[in-house]
């Protein structure tokens, strides 16, 4: 939005945008297409669920992690490509629909990808919105011949991976899993090698409100998966001490997640381009672990719940595991890539890997997800009290 109120002008070509421009927000396209990758977050978690409550857990982790990395990637790339060239025309709005449908097409495979590794809906999901994507690039390169090396690397890097994804269908299953490491580890290449011609206009505080707004979304599926799973347990069995425990440590996780990721403004971080430049990388794919472990922790809690009222079929270590780890995890990501920059002493990051640490020892204590819980809370107690100013001395 222009100073005025009025919505700024729409530009010909699509050139890219001004960083340092003011009152920059998500859009609601931005905001449709987030909701729709809602479906595929949702689709993810469910799949994991599914295996850990019937015990493939080495194999429900490794599909979780495959799929949901998809829907990061896909997600993570529109996010950065919006911040910089986002002109809201027709063109453009076509493209980013496009991508929708893909990401909705990725969505309806994800429980084919869980239940025997069929990747050929996934795929076709993947291809369909990161073609959308590469056009955008290769408009951009006619708009803007200053970053026209840049552009043109992202879109033929795009399209190259794209192709890696199709032939990948036609390996033999054994040569998959490292058919799929080497196209891993080619797509998050892209991003380097084509921003090492010049970087992008991207928008720091824009970047920051669009990875607040996914942290939400998948807290807010972590949140809807528990509940679902402990109301289910509740029809059923009447209520126990020990789901009201798994129902009390959920919402405690929640909010103490949400609490932690939102304790620092990420803008701040991200304006400082003359350091950040070295560390952007770190901090933008660090994120997958943050997305990643927050939408497992929901999967977690959730089969917890279903152990603590069907008794004894799976291990109790490993569906308590199911929920310590994903909470460790995320809070040992959102401390190293997302609160450790704004510290200025080793004695204010120390609480952070003590409380991971006793996360990951619950998982031998009986109630393991009021105990991760009530670390979490204590530790935003801590942090709160920490800041808290000191009182004037009295008169």
């Amino acid at each position: 939005m222009r100073p005025d109120g009025q919505p700024p002008a729409r530009r010909r070509g699509m050139v890219g945008r001004d960083p340092g421009e003011p009152h920059r927000a998500s859009t609601p396209l931005e905001l449709l297409f987030d909701l729709c990758f809602v479906v595929a977050v949702a689709q993810a978690s469910e799949g994991l669920l599914e295996a850990l409550s019937h015990g493939t857990y080495a194999t429900g982790f490794l599909s979780f992690a495959l799929v949901f990395f998809t829907i990061w990637w896909a997600w993570m790339n529109f996010t950065w490509f919006a911040s910089a060239y986002d002109v809201d025309d027709v063109p453009y709005r076509l493209l980013v629909l496009i991508q929708i449908t893909g990401s909705l097409v990725l969505a309806a495979g994800v429980p084919r990808a869980f239940d025997g590794g069929d990747l050929r809906v996934v795929t076709v999901g993947y291809v369909l919105l990161r073609t959308a994507l590469a056009a955008s690039w290769v408009r951009a390169a006619c708009s803007d011949p200053a970053r026209r090396t840049t552009t043109l690397r992202f879109a033929a890097g795009v399209t190259l991976c794209q192709g890696g994804w199709v032939c990948l269908l036609a390996l033999p299953t054994a040569a998959r899993l490292p058919g799929m490491a080497l196209l891993i580890v080619a797509e998050v290449s892209v991003p380097v090698w084509a921003q090492s011609a010049g970087m992008t206009p991207w928008h720091p505080r824009h970047i920051s409100e669009r990875y607040g707004l996914f942290t939400l979304i998948v807290i807010g599926e972590s949140v809807a998966a528990t509940t679902l799973a402990v109301q289910s347990a509740f029809a059923r069995h009447q209520g126990t001490a020990a789901l009201a425990a798994v129902a009390a440590g959920g919402l405690c996780t929640a909010f103490a997640m949400w609490w932690l990721y939102f304790d620092e403004p990420a803008h701040t971080l991200l304006e400082t381009t003359h350091r950040f430049h070295r560390r952007r990388f770190t901090w933008a794919y660090g994120h997958y672990l943050v997305f990643a472990s927050a939408a497992a922790e929901g999967a977690g809690l959730s089969a917890y719940a279903e152990h603590v009222t069907t008794g004894p079929g799976t291990p109790p270590l490993a569906a308590a595991a199911a929920v310590t780890v994903p909470a460790a995890v995320f809070l040992t990501v959102v401390w190293s890539v997302h609160l450790r920059p704004h510290q200025r002493s080793a004695a204010q990051g120390a609480p952070y890997p003590v409380v991971a640490a006793g996360i990951l020892l619950s998982t031998w204590s009986p109630a393991p997800a009021l105990a991760v819980g009530a670390l979490l809370a204590a530790l935003v107690v801590l942090l709160t009290a920490r800041r808290r100013p000191a009182r004037a001395p009295a008169a």
